[in-house]
């Protein structure tokens, strides 16, 4: 099994806990339907689309954190993530916190 260069002591506990299978339940907009509302994807193993293997980053809850404030949390407030759902959920989150611009009325000049 693969594990990261730096960090394993944080990183393998975090991965211990969720069995090396992504957390995500849906915060990345797909709602994991065929996989009992979890993401399938597993460290090191396949995907099926591409054939690529999958790195499980140990990451926060809220995709928004910054990584300065990331890597101050403790194994216990993070959470595996696939690449794929991380990213997705992190535009989510950036979408829903930014405030909708209003657009100009139709006979506005």
């Amino acid at each position: 099994m693969s594990e990261p260069l730096t960090g394993v002591a944080t990183w393998r506990p975090v991965m211990e806990a969720a069995g090396f299978r992504c957390q995500c339940t849906g915060a990345c907009g797909n709602p994991h339907a065929k996989s009992e509302g979890r993401c399938p994807h597993e460290h090191d193993a396949y995907t099926s689309k591409h054939g690529h293997r999958v790195r499980l980053i140990a990451a926060p809850a809220d995709p928004l954190t910054t990584a300065v404030a990331a890597a101050a949390l403790p194994a216990g407030e993070l959470l595996a993530w696939c690449a794929g759902c991380h990213t997705a959920a992190a535009r989510a989150a950036r979408r829903k916190a930014e405030p909708a611009a209003e657009a100009p009325g139709l006979f506005e000049l």
